[in-house]
């Protein structure tokens, strides 16, 4: 049986997560794939609002800070296991995201970059002001998620390293098996053709307001689980999560990748986090040859890195 393209990109995804740990001398590369996997989840939630339904979001860090701080919170005053921490993040998150999107989907273009770059800004400020229930800028711990001891007690032995790279990367899947099936489904369908024209969409029957909508809430609920992963991995958070700059960096990962590919996407958060970490040889030259490989990337390879270069393997073929 041939397989479709959805399901052999999640098992390329299942296999490479598999057996990278066979090349890891350290439990230090451990660590820096779960922090692609964080990304890569993230990011997979940017390609249905950004690459599906053509909406950008500036601010969607701030959904990040969101599912970070609620398990940081919601244990100490409401007494929550840190797991059901995380799905109250997202399920504010997700409201959140419903509330103010039904005005600001209303923008289009740099209107509504601005309108979603206000919100995180917000949010950020929010989190770093009110330093006696966040911490401040100072941070704040979070609770232990349990589940290493409990797979220790049934003789699943794993370091701290290893139980996050499979935590995570289980995460990661799961997130690109629900972006692929949507992009396969009829929903998925009428967000590409919102994408290529709004009018056009409206004029065939689509609910473009819904739909639009709809894209926003899932991407925040996306964001809302990466945040509260790291916040987790880390057992400390920093209003840092819902800066600006996490923003512009995870916006970067999607558009280096692919905006339109859950796994070009995924690529752009491995790419990304990589290179700084191989790139710190070069000492103060870092940032340099970094920004100098994402200039060129996008110069030569507009449609993204995977995309770009699936494309022009094609073409020799």
């Amino acid at each position: 049986m041939r397989l479709s393209q959805k399901h052999l990109t999640l098992i390329v995804l299942a296999v490479l997560v598999a057996l990278a740990p066979a090349f890891f001398p350290s439990n230090f590369y451990y660590r820096i794939g779960a922090l692609i996997f964080v990304n890569g989840l993230a990011v997979t939630g940017l390609v249905v609002l950004i690459g599906f339904a053509g909406q950008i979001s500036l601010g969607h860090a701030a959904f990040a800070g969101i599912g970070a701080y609620a398990c940081a919170l919601a244990p100490g005053y409401l007494g929550l296991h840190p797991g059901l921490a995380m799905l109250l993040g997202a399920l504010l998150s997700g409201g959140v995201a419903w509330l103010i999107g039904r005005p600001i989907l209303r923008l289009k273009g740099y209107y509504l970059a601005v309108a979603t770059l206000g919100f995180g800004i917000l949010v950020s400020m929010v989190l770093a002001n009110e330093a006696k229930i966040t911490g401040g800028p100072d941070g704040r711990e979070v609770a232990e998620l349990g589940l290493r001891g409990a797979l220790a007690s049934i003789g699943v032995g794993l370091s701290n390293a290893q139980f996050w790279y499979a935590t995570t990367g289980l995460s990661m899947l799961a997130g690109a098996w629900i972006a692929l099936n949507l992009h396969d489904s009829p929903s998925g369908r009428a967000l590409r053709a919102l994408h290529d024209s709004e009018v056009a969409a409206r004029t065939v029957g689509v609910d473009v307001a819904r739909l639009k909508l709809s894209a926003f809430v899932i991407s925040a609920v996306y964001a809302s689980l990466s945040g509260s992963l790291l916040a987790l991995m880390n057992r400390f958070i920093t209003p840092d999560v819902a800066g600006f700059l996490h923003s512009v960096e995870l916006v970067t990962m999607t558009v280096f990748g692919g905006v339109g590919s859950v796994p070009g996407a995924i690529l752009g958060a491995a790419t990304l986090t990589l290179l700084p970490q191989a790139l710190t040889v070069l000492q103060q030259y870092e940032n340099l040859i970094l920004g100098l490989i994402m200039m060129l990337v996008m110069i030569f390879m507009r449609e993204g890195l995977l995309p770009s270069i699936m494309r022009r393997l094609k073409g020799r073929g």
